[in-house]
Formats: C-alpha cells, structure tokens, sequence
C-alpha cells in the first residue's frame, strides 16, 4: 500500500487484512475448542482455515488428530498424507499414519508408511519400534496364508496361534486369526471345533461373511442341515 497507494489496491489489501483477522480470530478458536476437548467444534473451525490456507501443514496435523479423537480415522489418513508431503521429513505423519493403519488392521499399508518415516530419518526410535512389530506380524500373517494355499492346515493355525501372541492389544488381528483358524478347522474336517470358532466370531461380528461359510461347512459335516 505504501508502495503503491492506488484505490484498487487499497481495496483489496483491506480486504486481505481483514479475512487474515478473522482467520487468527478463528485459529484461536480451534485451539480454543481442541484444548478443551470439543473435537467437533475444532473440526469445523479447521475447516474454515484450511478452505484458505490449503498449504499448511500443522493446521493438517491438528485436525487429523481431532478426527482420530472423534473416530474417523481415514478422514486422519487422508490430512496427514497432505501433511506429509507439504513438510520435508515428516516422519511424525508417516509414524501416525502407519500407527492408523495398524489399528484398523491393514498390516500391509502400516508396514509400507513406517518404512518411508525410516527412509527419512532410519534411527527414529518410534518407527523403527512399530516397523519391528508390524514386520513380525505381517511375515506369520503371510506364512500362514501360503499354508492354507497349500492344505497344510495344522501349520496355519498354529501361525495364526502365533500372530494372537504377537499382537494381544489391538482386537481386530486376534478375530482375523480366529476367523481363518476357523476355515483350517472346517477344512480340516474338524466340525466340533471349528462350529464353536466360528461362533466366537460371529458374536463379535455377526455379518462376517467367511466365518458364515465356514461354520456352513461344518454345519454340513456333522449333518445339521437345518443349522
């Protein structure tokens, strides 16, 4: 302006100086709303910034973690990929993102995202803890898949017995192991076993299509057709 005091430029740069109020006016409010833990109210505030300042990575960041707080973990991925590639050597996004993934049960994109935070810094100590683990669970999730490809039924369900041990914490890997011991079972002809695996399942997710089948099968082996 004081360059260049023309009317237009006047105009427009009241305007800028204006909207850039009431972005700070609405940034303090977010912070407001996530320290008092009113995730919803940051998220629509964040979504008012983030229409504008589209390149800001923290902003990213924070509303990631509001969505991880209200339980809408892709919308989380879905920032912190933005935020990862908007800030050189993010390994703090790439570590979050692995860490979702993993929690969701996609061992396989958990292992690929903590592998690019080690690529950028290979002695981060978070990454390369979560990569140790995520690596052990994915190799016996593995094997134990190439046993059942190859009818060696007893092999895959002692590995699946394995990933139960490796990963107690998180829920969704033990009823995925549950799941395919179950099919071992009924494929194994072993009906009484694999009918009450199968069960555990279901009564944790009922509409799970493979346990259905697989408790079908066994239903048939002991001659319960109505069942």
């Amino acid at each position: 302006l004081k360059s260049n005091p023309s009317n237009n430029e006047e105009k427009e740069a009241q305007s800028q100086l204006t909207k850039s109020d009431e972005l700070q006016r609405l940034h303090s409010q977010a912070l407001s709303a996530y320290q008092q833990e009113d995730y919803g109210a940051a998220i629509s505030l964040l979504d008012e910034i983030l229409a504008v300042c589209v390149w800001d990575a923290e902003l990213r960041e924070l509303r990631a973690e509001c969505y991880i707080k209200e339980g809408e973990p892709s919308k989380a991925i879905s920032d912190l990929k933005a935020a990862a590639k908007l800030k050189n050597d993010n390994t703090e996004a790439f570590y979050k993102i692995s860490r979702i993934y993993y929690q969701l049960g996609d061992h396989e994109l958990s292992l690929s995202e903590v592998r690019e935070c080690l690529k950028l810094d290979q002695d981060h100590k978070q990454c390369f803890s979560l990569y140790k683990q995520v690596k052990k669970l994915n190799k016996q999730i593995e094997s134990a898949e190439e046993f059942i490809r190859e009818g060696r039924y007893e092999d895959a369900i002692s590995k699946y017995d394995s990933v139960m041990k490796t990963e107690p914490e998180v829920p969704i890997y033990s009823t995925r192991a549950k799941e395919r011991i179950c099919h071992c079972l009924s494929k194994n002809q072993q009906a009484t076993e694999a009918i009450k695996l199968c069960t555990e399942v279901l009564q944790l997710e009922p509409t799970n299509l493979n346990a259905l089948k697989d408790r079908a099968e066994a239903y048939l082996l002991e001659d319960m057709y109505e069942e």
